[in-house]
């Protein structure tokens, strides 16, 4: 097969896929609790190696003592870490925020910058991070957040062949409609969490089954996905 036959053929596939993630996830959103997008950005920090169900259990108490740049940037780091102590690696994670927050109030003015250049130069963003602020809080789509579970259903959809979350994510640019870049991360982030699971994936009740070349059953009907019961309703 031709390269260009190739990624015709995985385009195709991901369409497909990602008109099922919608049927199966209308409601999908971001699941981290924020108001600003100062809070948006310190809230996805904080969900490195660590759920988004414990960050929202942290950061209503940080976020009311320290709601926007510049009360974070001038906070004591050990009440930082005291209050963000359960997410993990706080020390860092305190660092980080703080610096990120220290140079949004002097270099643009108390407000998270909208560019992805801008926000990568911040202390502790990634381009995960980023890509997360830049669609939730602003509706900008300049890339695919990858997490974890975006790396690991989308290669065993047969979507890239790579490791590396930049090399993931320039796969999926190339196979995916601009504006459903972040729709694909977050309805591929549900499906992960309540059926693609990394160590017992439910293929057997899966919905993607039969465009999935790692899928070890296909369920009779899986042509329908209206059949199968929405993971995120029994939320």
């Amino acid at each position: 097969m031709s390269i260009t036959r190739k990624w015709s053929a995985l385009q195709q596939r991901a369409r497909e896929v990602l008109v099922l993630l919608k049927r199966l996830y209308p409601d999908a959103r971001c699941t981290l609790h924020y108001e600003t997008p100062v809070q948006l950005l310190v809230a996805t920090i904080l969900s490195a190696q660590c759920t988004d169900e414990r960050v929202n259990k942290v950061t209503p108490e940080l976020f009311a003592r320290f709601p926007d740049a510049p009360s974070l940037a001038a906070a004591e780091r050990e009440e930082v870490e005291s209050l963000i102590r359960s997410t993990g690696f706080y020390r860092n994670k305190a660092k980080h925020i703080q610096g990120a927050c220290q140079m949004i109030v002097e270099k643009f003015d108390g407000q998270v910058p909208k560019r992805m250049e801008l926000l990568l130069a911040l202390p502790g963003v990634s381009r995960k991070t980023a890509n997360v602020v830049l669609a939730n809080a602003f509706g900008i789509h300049q890339g695919v957040t990858v997490d974890t579970h975006v790396k690991r259903l989308s290669r065993r959809l047969g979507l890239t062949e790579h490791e590396d979350p930049v090399r993931i994510e320039r796969d999926l640019i190339r196979l995916l409609p601009q504006e459903d870049w972040e729709n694909w991360s977050i309805r591929l982030i549900y499906h992960g969490r309540h059926v693609c699971m990394a160590r017992a994936p439910q293929c057997d009740r899966c919905a993607l089954a039969h465009l999935c070349p790692s899928a070890t059953v296909v369920p009779e009907n899986v042509r329908s996905p209206q059949r199968f019961q929405n993971p995120s309703s029994s939320q």
